[in-house]
């Protein structure tokens, strides 16, 4: 299992979310959150923003689906044909097991 950790802008989120339900993965958790990236913040005439809002979006899936989530999420996140700085960052992270709270059901990692 992978976790997929994605941090897109906030007017993108939802066209994120819509693309994964309709490619077949509908389990995300979705965090409002600030930060910057190498553009280190926004300059609006003297007001320097240094920290701007986010979503981060986590999802956990099987390895073998991992390329095709990826692109799902960047073709639905990226501004324009080319992207624009500050769009966001994809990591990708191994996922050793999962529990289900109610059952108590572990899930172990595959590579299927």
């Amino acid at each position: 299992m992978l976790m997929i950790r994605s941090i897109v802008r906030t007017e993108k989120a939802d066209a994120v979310l819509a693309g994964l339900l309709e490619a077949g993965y509908p389990a995300v958790t979705r965090i409002s959150v600030y930060g910057r990236g190498k553009q280190r913040g926004l300059k609006v005439g003297s007001i320097t923003y240094d920290e701007l809002p986010k979503e981060l979006l986590l999802t956990v899936i099987k390895e073998k689906d991992k390329d095709f989530v990826v692109k799902t999420i960047i073709e639905a996140a990226k501004t324009g044909d080319i992207g624009a700085y500050g769009d966001g960052k994809i990591f990708v992270s191994p996922v050793l097991e999962a529990y289900t709270i109610s059952s108590g059901v572990k899930e172990e990692a595959t590579k299927e």
